[in-house]
């Protein structure tokens, strides 16, 4: 990917309203990582006093919350029953291919249900390219591993492809009318990652304004300047339907504080800690502890962690780096 200053047409991307100074955001950095992810930082300069932190706070939530995906919620295999049976000639058994399937990144703007089926027969390693695809889906990472036939089986797949938001657990995706389909846990999230930092700085005035930089990582299915983009136009459609709004008499205004009020759900509380992919002692101390998921982790201080039998410093420590690498999160 090219270091896109394309982003600003050699210039600042201005965002203003009627009633608002200018604004302009530079896109600083810009590059496509490993199997097709992408990584973008992006500056918002000349902002007032306290801007930098709320602006910051709004758009990681709605880039890690809002902004939609498709994945792969369930597969049929000819011959296979259910997620504990075996497919003759295949190396990995349902629950490893399963979580191979996982890390397909596929990119499309599909609103209703999709299939993409796969036959081949063994010898033969099977990559995300092996699945084939309706024309308006595209894979982002087509050597991505799934299994490997190692002898000369014919294995045969029907995968499930919906689009949706966030992270959903297999349970949460359950259908009557494909009960035949294996369910699997689906991340529609296309952004994996932001970051972002305030600085101070002092203008020809001697007035203190803040700079915002935003660190954004995705999964190669949307490039960091569109999802920012995308999430401002989600912002701009919140607050606008607002402005917009004739509130007729006190309770319809007592009616949308107590909406207002109501406690929005973390992306992550609900992600298996096998995400996490952590080493086999502190995967083991958890899964006793009955910490099953990122909410039951983050309801453990660090210090009582460390009071779980057999989890020590260093088990600690992966913990906490682990946290931090993948999801962003910061134990205190």
């Amino acid at each position: 990917m090219n270091s896109t200053k394309d982003f600003i047409n050699s210039s600042n991307l201005s965002l203003k309203s009627s009633k608002m100074k200018q604004y302009t955001i530079q896109c600083l950095k810009s590059e496509t990582i490993d199997s097709g992810a992408m990584y973008g930082q992006f500056l918002i300069d000349s902002l007032n006093s306290g801007q930098g932190i709320t602006n910051g706070n709004l758009l990681r939530r709605v880039l890690l919350g809002d902004l939609e995906g498709i994945a792969i919620t369930g597969v049929r295999i000819a011959g296979v029953k259910d997620e504990f049976s075996l497919i003759p000639g295949v190396r990995e058994d349902i629950l490893e291919i399963l979580l191979n399937l996982k890390g397909v990144i596929l990119k499309s703007n599909i609103v209703t249900r999709q299939f993409g089926r796969l036959r081949i027969q063994g010898p033969a390693v099977i990559t995300a390219s092996s699945i084939q695809l309706p024309p308006e889906i595209e894979t982002i990472n087509p050597n991505h591993y799934i299994a490997t036939i190692s002898t000369s089986d014919i294995v045969e797949i029907e995968f499930k492809i919906e689009s949706g938001r966030q992270y959903r657990l297999a349970n949460e995706l359950f259908s009557d009318k494909f009960e035949d389909f294996i369910e699997t846990d689906a991340i529609f999230m296309p952004v994996q990652k932001v970051d972002f930092k305030v600085e101070n700085v002092y203008d020809n005035s001697n007035n203190i304004k803040e700079r915002l930089f935003l660190d954004v990582w995705t999964n190669g299915s949307i490039a960091p300047q569109d999802a920012i983009i995308s999430a401002s136009n989600s912002i701009i459609a919140f607050f606008q339907s607002i402005s917009e709004q004739k509130v007729k008499n006190a309770l319809e205004k007592e009616n949308i504080i107590e909406k207002n009020q109501v406690k929005p759900i973390d992306p992550y509380i609900h992600i298996a800690i096998e995400e996490l992919q952590l080493s086999v002692r502190p995967y083991n101390c958890l899964k006793r502890a009955r910490i099953n998921t990122i909410g039951d982790l983050l309801e453990y201080s660090p210090e009582k962690l460390l009071e779980l039998k057999n989890f020590g410093r260093k088990s600690a420590d992966e913990v906490f780096a682990t946290l931090k690498n993948k999801l962003g999160i910061v134990l205190k």
